[in-house]
């Protein structure tokens, strides 16, 4: 008996020595990789400063800068600052948001985006003031703020597209439901650390508004008029022009306890499961179908629609999410790189551009997070290797025309900084550098704590 009990004790020990060895292997490869993202995104932004330093972001093929507008706005440095505090760049970062707090102004006579101004400027200037307690970035943030609110005087309360940061003429009347509601989480932090109520009902009344015009079986169009409330295109799905509203009723219903945005949220889950959902013989799709009717339009999914099985994670639905993801992998590996839009029946591409989009990656950091499985670990290792296969350049990185030929295309956007690296960073990281459970990160990466 005692030599028995003696021989359990031994095989024990050795599989929790087994274990532990285990352990320290995997923290030492996931350094390791985390170690190669940070000196892939320094790459990327040396070559950004190099080539476009003060513009808003780099043409890495031709090495010139380009602006948005007719002057800058710093698009890149404050997408790209509050990956370089995670990292631990701090020389970087300091000097960095100096620069920003000494140079960036609103004071411009030009017709900006709302929703890009918002999800970019806005969140970033919220997250790093809350990341460095620069109240300098929240005076630039409450100073932009103030220049966009003209957006929500149209006659239903949706944001016109576009409004001048001067003069605060509005333009634009043609939207999506993205672009109206994807603006609570920079709003309402706003409105939450400067104490202006009016910031939070704006922008919440604008998400709602799109809500209650969802048709019959809960589903939303995507193209719809600001001042008349009509909708202008009847086609539903979770890609580009729909995709972050549905986000933001979740991330706002968690980030501020709001009933009313968490009731919208488990609606819109809810039809999007029974009338969006599509099981085909390569697995789990979120395909295209009429609002009003249900009936599938496309059998389209694509490098955006991919911020879903994160979203599902954050929600709870966990295993769906998962399956979702396994799919966005095989759009991945068709080619070796994701594509803009993806026809899952065919298993082949419908527009074939790559942007340097992160929303995949941002999935696979949710699922890891929750799961602890290493298979998105190994998705990761294949996301970095292709990344740096595909995209890489002697100066930054450069988007596909075509991710079959991979031609390349001439932009490197101010999100790859701001979310491409950061979730793919952040994934391998240790779970100390963020605290998962103690942020909400907008549709840009900035991830915004509830101090309040």
């Amino acid at each position: 008996m005692k030599i028995t009990l003696l021989i359990l004790a031994l095989l024990m020990l050795a599989l929790v020595l087994s274990s532990c060895s285990s352990d320290r292997a995997i923290r030492s490869e996931k350094s390791q990789l985390a170690d190669q993202v940070r000196q892939e995104f320094l790459h990327s932004w040396n070559a950004y400063k190099k080539y476009a330093w003060g513009s808003d972001m780099l043409r890495p093929v031709s090495k010139t800068p380009v602006n948005w507008y007719k002057s800058t706005l710093l698009m890149t440095p404050l997408d790209a600052l509050d990956t370089m505090i995670l990292m631990g760049l701090k020389e970087e970062a300091d000097a960095t948001r100096e620069y920003i707090a000494t140079h960036l102004s609103f004071d411009q006579d030009v017709y900006v985006k709302n929703f890009e101004i918002t999800i970019r400027l806005l969140g970033g200037l919220l997250s790093n003031y809350q990341l460095t307690g620069d109240e300098r970035l929240l005076k630039l943030a409450d100073d932009l703020g103030t220049r966009l609110m003209p957006v929500f005087k149209s006659p239903t309360g949706m944001p016109y597209v576009n409004v001048n940061l001067k003069t605060g003429a509005v333009r634009g009347t043609r939207t999506n439901p993205a672009e109206v509601g994807t603006l609570l989480i920079e709003f309402g932090t706003l409105s939450k650390l400067t104490g202006k109520k009016q910031y939070y009902d704006a922008a919440k009344n604008a998400a709602l508004q799109i809500y209650k015009r969802r048709s019959a079986i809960g589903l939303v169009g995507t193209w719809i008029d600001c001042e008349t409330g009509q909708w202008l295109d009847s086609d539903s799905h979770v890609s580009a022009c729909i995709d972050s509203y549905y986000e933001y009723l979740l991330k706002c219903a968690i980030l501020f306890d709001d009933r009313e945005m968490k009731e919208a949220w488990e609606t819109s889950k809810a039809a999007i499961g029974k009338h969006l959902a599509d099981e085909a013989p390569s697995g789990l799709w979120i395909g295209h179908a009429d609002m009003n009717t249900g009936k599938r339009t496309h059998t389209w999914y694509g490098l955006l629609d991919a911020f879903y099985p994160a979203v599902l994670a954050l929600s709870g639905d966990v295993p769906t999410a998962a399956r979702l993801e396994e799919s966005c992998f095989k759009m991945w590996n068709k080619y070796g790189i994701e594509c803009e839009t993806f026809d899952y029946m065919k298993m082949d591409t419908v527009d074939p551009r790559y942007s340097l989009n992160p929303e995949i990656i941002e999935s696979s950091y949710y699922l890891y997070h929750y799961t602890n499985d290493q298979r998105y670990l190994e998705m990761g290792k294949t996301f970095l290797a292709n990344l740096k296969k595909y995209c890489r350049m002697d100066e930054g990185y450069s988007g596909l025309r075509n991710v079959a030929t991979k031609q390349r295309s001439d932009l490197m956007e101010s999100y790859f900084l701001a979310e491409t690296w950061k979730y793919l960073y952040l994934l391998f990281a240790p779970p100390e550098t963020l605290e998962f459970n103690q942020v909400v990160f907008n549709t840009e990466a900035h991830p915004i704590r509830r101090t309040w």
